[in-house]
């Protein structure tokens, strides 16, 4: 009987595991796509200049300058 409950509790470990590692995909996915429409629809520019590293640098300066 003992080692029936180790088995169920090893099992679900791995499915809160799994879990939280697919939220975790889920919101970068969705911090990833709400940016760009953000940049592309309400700030009017290229698609393309929103994939650049330098344009969220410079936004993250932006938003957190002294």
């Amino acid at each position: 009987m003992a080692k029936k409950n180790e088995e169920v509790t090893r099992r679900s470990g791995w499915k809160v595991l799994l879990r939280l590692v697919l939220v975790l995909l889920l919101l970068i996915i969705a911090l990833v796509g709400g940016m760009i429409v953000g940049y592309t629809v309400f700030g009017k520019q290229d698609m393309s200049d929103a994939l650049q590293w330098s344009t969220w640098r410079h936004v993250f300066d932006l938003v957190f300058a002294p």
